[in-house]
């Protein structure tokens, strides 16, 4: 039988999709299973966006579009990063692609060669590792544990940097833990990247609507404008206006890596269907109203799991202040048994499989983000079955010994 290629050995099934297929599969055996796994808003667009699709369906040409994505969409997409002080971009400085996880893909390939090293924090999005793996690049992790909020140290980054990496990715508010860089952490780190001007750097910011507590939301660019001519910003429908399954990416940056991202759009996707670009636009240009509600609702679902958090003792848990998260460090209940059930608790898969098991929760355990002492919750569940989730969650922690 012929051969695979090499990097498909390099390249892994999502974690959080393995834990989300079983809980869906328990639940279709009849087991009553709250999920707490993937990270999917659970709310709908509003009707203006279906209105709009709808008569995109009714004009369609059935033609190609354009690689970089249509000048409606371009334009929308430009109102809306300049809405967070992302201004003095162009279209040509814009490209679009199936979702923020292909952008990024697009960016890696066009901006890393074989053995050249992409830097990023710990904890991380699970793709960040899988997409430098099939890329074979070289991978710098830089730790930020719960004793540091799960945040970036200027002095780390100045390490980090010092190596001179082809490549930083920064993620802004986080997937896995929802923190959120202040203005003046952002100003520090900024201060940091502008001494090494030989790296990329990439903020996969796609929860930059999603921000509580008034901190906002801060970029590199906003900090230190001269660093336009090499960061590029990532945003994304998918988590803003509950369009995942409608995979629309973007980017902003210098126009040669925009071009660049054109240039492999032309041979992956050629472009994005005209349907999906109409209700983008209408996404991103239209009532708002939908995603303000559901920014603080979700403030307030991280009110609710964090009370419960703060109340079990050796959980350390970090604040979040954005997108829908919350990434408790459980380590200190590793060794313990579950007495009910008899499971037993070793490490971080070992207690969300026994938590699954024995109390019908799913949830990701953070050695999928590179943090094996901790475990994801994403509370976007339906707001009813949060409360008997997180009950079923302090349970477990009083039943272990």
């Amino acid at each position: 039988m012929p051969q695979f290629a090499s990097r498909l050995g390099r390249a892994k099934p999502s974690a959080i999709m393995q834990v989300a297929e079983k809980a869906k599969r328990l639940k279709a055996e009849g087991r009553d299973i709250i999920s707490f796994s993937i990270g999917v808003p659970n709310f709908l667009p509003g009707e203006h966006v279906y209105a709009a699709a709808r008569e995109a369906l009714e004009r369609d040409s059935g033609q190609y579009g354009s690689n970089r994505g249509s000048d409606a969409l371009l334009d929308a997409f430009l109102g809306h990063i300049g809405e967070i002080g992302l201004t003095g971009y162009t279209r040509a400085n814009c490209a679009t692609g199936i979702g923020a996880k292909h952008v990024i893909y697009n960016l890696c390939e066009a901006l890393l060669d074989e053995g050249d090293t992409i830097a990023f924090p710990v904890p991380y999005w699970t793709s960040y590792v899988d997409i430098a793996e099939i890329l074979n690049a070289k991978i710098d992790l830089l730790p930020c544990p719960a004793e540091q909020d799960y945040k970036l140290t200027p002095s780390q980054l100045d390490a980090a940097l010092a190596k001179k990496p082809r490549v930083f990715l920064f993620n802004n508010p986080s997937n896995p833990t929802g923190m959120v860089y202040s203005k003046d952490e952002i100003s520090a780190l900024a201060d940091v990247i502008a001494k090494y001007p030989d790296t990329w750097v990439i903020t996969d910011d796609i929860y930059n609507r999603m921000v509580f507590d008034g901190v906002g939301y801060h970029n590199f660019v906003h900090a230190r404008p001269g660093l336009r001519d090499r960061v590029i910003f990532i945003d994304s429908l998918s988590k803003t206006y509950g369009m995942p399954g409608w995979r629309v990416g973007f980017m902003a940056g210098p126009e040669s890596v925009a071009k660049a991202v054109v240039t492999m759009n032309s041979n992956h996707i050629t472009n994005l269907p005209e349907v999906t670009t109409a209700a983008a636009v209408a996404a991103l240009a239209g009532p708002q109203d939908v995603p303000r509600a559901k920014c603080a609702e979700f403030a307030a679902k991280r009110d609710q799991v964090m009370a419960v958090f703060d109340a079990i003792p050796g959980v350390v848990c970090p604040r979040p202040q954005g997108a829908f998260y919350v990434f408790p460090d459980i380590s200190a209940y590793f060794g313990k048994t579950h007495g009910p059930s008899g499971l037993k608790v070793d490490d971080d898969v070992g207690f969300c499989s026994a938590l699954l098991e024995a109390k019908g929760v799913a949830c990701v355990p953070g050695s999928a983000f590179g943090e094996p002492r901790a475990l994801r919750i994403s509370y976007t569940c339906p707001t009813p079955q949060l409360a008997p989730g997180l009950e079923r969650i302090r349970e477990f922690f009083a039943e272990l010994a």
